[in-house]
């Protein structure tokens, strides 16, 4: 188990091995949920994407156009339930 040090402006800091457990980088969000008995859940904030955005790019709606790769990849995102 991992202790942090809370400082006095009722701050921690989480070790980088735990981000990265959690797949976060930086520029990120984390959300806590308050469970029973004062103990807290921590789990990354996942943004859900608007497909209508990548529908816009896909219909020439926008003035981003993307790469092969980045269709590719948005596909798999959606597929795998993270957007």
């Amino acid at each position: 188990m991992t202790s942090l040090v809370v400082t006095m402006k009722g701050q921690v800091t989480l070790k980088r091995d735990l981000l990265q457990h959690l797949g976060i980088k930086p520029g990120e969000r984390i959300e806590f949920d308050k469970m029973p008995g004062g103990e807290l859940r921590v789990k990354a904030s996942r943004p859900a994407g608007d497909i209508r955005a990548f529908f816009g790019c896909l219909a020439d709606k926008t003035t981003r156009k993307l790469t092969i790769e980045e269709i590719n990849e948005a596909i798999a995102a959606g597929w795998a339930g993270e957007r």
